[in-house]
């Protein structure tokens, strides 16, 4: 039987007939209550059941349970047009959600069940998201796609270590950093695919100009220089080693970004608002480098990064994929463009939340609606793509 009769033969929940549907909806929900209610517990109106410090267990959901679900749903999707196979679905996918699901509870509710359960229960998904994507490539003879495994697993090993330095520090400083690193080298990886592929595709259509640049030795070295300057922040943010790394793997990307091209996307919101959350990575090893430096606080760089360039890519990713795949034109209609300046807006204010202490507090709390509007609104514009079945 083809794969595509086989698509057309499951009849299982449509939630569960691929892996974006139920990781994007419930990951986006998830990332829409989570910070509202990180925003009462920083304003010390919430108390939290977990074993984690307030500051961390808000990093560590959004970096282990936000993100995770997007990975796990853009993986999930990635691999059968990588290999050919057909998608995992049905009761290995619902059995995968629940794991993700389960993580998010043990996590939160910490304190009750214990660390050391918490960690087992927690650390579960990204290991088995793992291994299931490398049985596929593996399977489908996709060597080359193994990397996105490999930064997966380091992800899942970063999680580990984020529950043991958490319990024998007070706080996971390290790992935290490490996931942050981890996720944004994801970003660029997966990004420097997407980012000029969609835009060429775009473009081509459009009659003659400026095209991106195929990727290169130049994309290359700015991927070497990113993941050096990450490692060298992780193990030590500070001092003018970490600066001068920072700031040139900086310069490189902001490059790299200028070269596909996007000043050529804004009649498109669908390819520009991929650009747009590029460009956050560039500002963000700026914005670390004066933080190495002690010119600005470390949370501006973090969050140009996690706000800006994970929120506003994941977002993009999201919104495509789930039209794309769900059989619907791709264009974005008012309510993703809505969605899009949200989570935009939310970067830029968290971002000068850190810049200017003076009005910290009510651009956090600016960032903070900005952020549940982006993904409150992609979960309601969405919900019905993603719990239907694809017409055929």
């Amino acid at each position: 039987m083809a794969t595509m009769q086989k698509l057309r033969a499951y009849r299982g929940p449509a939630l569960f007939s691929h892996g974006f549907r139920p990781f994007f909806l419930f990951g986006a929900i998830y990332a829409g209550a989570m910070v509202p209610l990180w925003l009462a517990v920083f304003a010390g109106d919430v108390r939290l059941p977990t074993a984690f410090a307030p500051r961390d267990w808000h990093v560590h959901e959004m970096l282990f349970g936000y993100v995770g679900a997007v990975i796990a749903g853009f993986l999930l999707t990635a691999v059968p047009n990588w290999t050919g196979r057909l998608p995992i679905q049905g009761a290995p996918l619902a059995t995968l959600f629940a794991t993700w699901l389960a993580g998010r509870l043990a996590a939160t509710f910490s304190s009750f069940i214990g660390w050391q359960i918490a960690l087992a229960i927690d650390a579960a998904f990204l290991l088995l998201l793992a291994a299931a994507a490398a049985r596929e490539i593996v399977a489908g003879r996709k060597w080359n796609n193994l990397k996105v495994v490999g930064i997966i697993s380091l992800l899942a090993v970063a999680n580990i270590a984020f529950h043991v330095e958490a319990h024998l520090k007070g706080i996971a400083e390290y790992s935290s950093r490490a996931g942050v690193a981890l996720v944004v080298t994801l970003v660029c990886v997966i990004g420097g695919r997407i980012v000029p592929s969609f835009t060429r595709n775009w473009l081509a259509r459009r009659g003659p100009g400026r095209l991106p640049v195929p990727f290169d030795r130049f994309d290359a070295t700015a991927m070497v220089a990113g993941a050096g300057a990450m490692i060298a922040w992780t193990l030590n943010p500070l001092g003018l080693f970490a600066a001068g790394a920072l700031g040139i793997a900086g310069v490189l990307h902001l490059v790299r970004l200028a070269r596909w091209a996007g000043h050529r996307t804004v009649s498109d919101r669908l390819v520009l608002i991929l650009h747009v959350a590029y460009a956050f990575v560039p500002v963000g090893f700026f914005l670390a480098a004066l933080s190495s430096i002690d010119i600005v606080a470390p949370s501006a760089g973090i969050h140009a990064w996690t706000g800006g360039a994970i929120g506003s890519m994941t977002i993009a990713v999201m919104t495509r994929a789930s039209l794309g795949h769900t059989g619907q034109a791709l264009s974005a209609s008012i309510a993703t463009q809505v969605v899009y300046a949200s989570i935009v807006v939310a970067a830029l204010a968290r971002v000068c939340a850190a810049l200017d202490p003076v009005y910290s507090i009510p651009l956090l709390m600016i960032a903070g609606i900005a952020w549940a509007g982006a993904f409150v609104g992609f979960a309601l514009a969405y919900a019905p793509l993603l719990c239907s079945a694809r017409k055929f």
